[in-house]
């Protein structure tokens, strides 16, 4: 082939590229993503193409659909035709069509009776579960976007090994491509075969083994449940303060979470969504582990809460979390305050908080003053410049920690706990389950945790904005673009 037709081959190859990919690339996609993946593939045509093929379907393969339909339809016959909500009269006007839509999406209903109080001690709430732990008669039931044994997990990993010897059921389900890149991987699963806990990797990535999907699509959600009668759940993953990572020891760098203990009938939710990910990792119904929502006792006391958890991601037609907290910010009458270490909106979602500002609502966002991860860090900070001019307060968390708890609170009784980050990823990409909550007891606690953060934070002003130098100003918009390529 002469260097002249080679170079025809290579233009015609090149525009049929960008033609099909103006064609295809739309169809089913939001133009945010649309376009992001379009000017990839326009200036780096062959890389381009090779990413949208590995990554450009935020999908499920069919099997796995197939199995969210049967989990949705396992959990919704599993709640009695019982109205499971006490009393609503105190509720916000608002707040019964909110619990509804969670109840389409996720199938999963609102519940009275409940108690739960926050755990910010990162080593101390590990200690608190492996007690936890200690107590369990039936079954204990762990999930966790990263497990690892390590001198902080210890305790925890102590206690299921004595549950085991106890003749208690221990089940772990662990994210497989987080879990396996941690340090001591192998170690760790080694030791959970020894002391025989039954455990699987969620969404594991084994081409040659017949277990493939997209790779970024990551099962996040990160959940303890004992006996069914009580349950943990939040931002902490089972491993160390630092993530055991050199570079993390290197900067100093410690994770600053939030995590909840939970009591009550609520706890058959956060049961039935460890049940179903079992199910659809290793197609075993484990039907001897199910706890009905009826047969759990509702506390009666004054700081009984009405909880609902809200699964969300890739297996579900609609964004749950993303419907949760929009529905949530255009209903708030007083006060918005937003806590997630990886902040990088949708349109939606960002119009939906400076229309909150701009309807007379204080609104405060917490986030690290700095970034373990270089792109999300720059692309969060693309928002802050319309967020301020708006009148958002943007408060810091000081280094070497990293904020990553994720909470959301709204007016003075309506709270959000989770593992759902506002971002894309989790919105589309990630398997996450949070946590509604209505009760003052509990945003009192949340009220208090924030008002910790702002003592030892510092509010990024305007002005202070203003005088960030160009070049990272540039960094930030160009890591905005590449933040939608879903």
């Amino acid at each position: 082939m002469t260097p002249f037709n080679f170079a025809l081959l290579a233009f015609v190859i090149d525009l049929a590229i960008k033609i099909a990919a103006l064609i295809i690339i739309p169809k089913g996609r939001k133009p945010t993503a649309a376009m992001a993946w379009i000017l990839a593939i326009f200036f780096i045509p062959y890389l381009g193409l090779l990413f949208f093929f590995l990554l450009g379907s935020p999908k499920l393969p069919k099997k796995r659909l197939e199995k969210q339909v049967k989990i949705n339809e396992m959990i919704a016959a599993s709640v009695p035709n019982v109205d499971l909500v006490s009393d609503r009269s105190a509720w916000p006007h608002w707040l019964e069509n909110i619990t509804r839509m969670n109840q389409n999406l996720g199938a999963v209903p609102m519940v009275s009776g409940n108690t739960a109080r926050l755990i910010d001690d990162y080593n101390g709430g590990f200690i608190q579960m492996a007690a936890e732990i200690d107590t369990a008669t039936t079954f204990v039931h762990v999930e966790y976007f990263i497990v690892s044994c390590d001198a902080s997990t210890q305790p925890f990993f102590s206690a299921l090994e004595n549950a085991v010897k106890r003749g208690v059921t221990v089940r772990v389900l662990a994210d497989h491509l987080s879990s396996r890149k941690v340090p001591g991987s192998k170690e760790t699963f080694a030791l959970l075969d020894r002391i025989g806990v039954k455990w699987a990797y969620m969404l594991p990535v084994m081409p040659f083994k017949g277990k493939y999907q997209r790779p970024d699509l990551r099962n996040h959600r990160k959940l303890v449940v004992v006996d069914g009668r009580v349950a943990y759940m939040g931002s902490q993953n089972l491993i160390d303060r630092t993530y055991n990572s050199p570079k993390n020891i290197k900067r100093g760098l410690l994770w600053q979470e939030l995590i909840t203990r939970v009591e009550g009938p609520v706890v058959s939710g956060i049961n039935a969504i460890f049940l179903s990910d079992w199910y659809a990792e290793t197609d075993e119904l484990i039907e001897n582990e199910r706890v009905v929502v009826t047969d759990i006792a509702a506390s009666s006391g004054s700081d009984a809460l009405d909880c609902q958890v809200v699964p969300s991601g890739p297996g579900y037609e609609g964004e749950n979390n993303l419907q949760l907290f929009l529905g949530l910010l255009h209903s708030a009458q007083k006060k918005v305050i937003i806590t997630s270490p990886y902040f990088v909106p949708n349109e939606a979602m960002l119009y939906a908080i400076i229309a909150a500002r701009k309807r007379g609502l204080e609104v405060q966002l917490f986030v690290s003053a700095i970034g373990d991860q270089g792109p999300v860090f720059h692309a969060q900070r693309s928002y802050y410049s319309p967020l301020l001019e708006a009148g958002v307060e943007i408060w810091r968390y000081p280094a070497p920690y990293i904020l990553h708890a994720k909470h959301l609170s709204i007016d003075d009784d309506v709270a959000v706990i989770g593992s759902s980050n506002m971002d894309i990823r989790s919105f589309l990409l990630d398997m996450e389950i949070s946590m509604l909550v209505y009760g003052t007891s509990f945003v009192d606690e949340m009220r208090a945790v924030e008002a910790h953060y702002r003592e030892i934070g510092s509010q990024l002003t305007l002005e202070e904005w203003n005088k960030e130098p160009w070049q990272s100003t540039a960094l930030d918009g160009l890591a905005r673009l590449t933040s939608a390529l879903e």
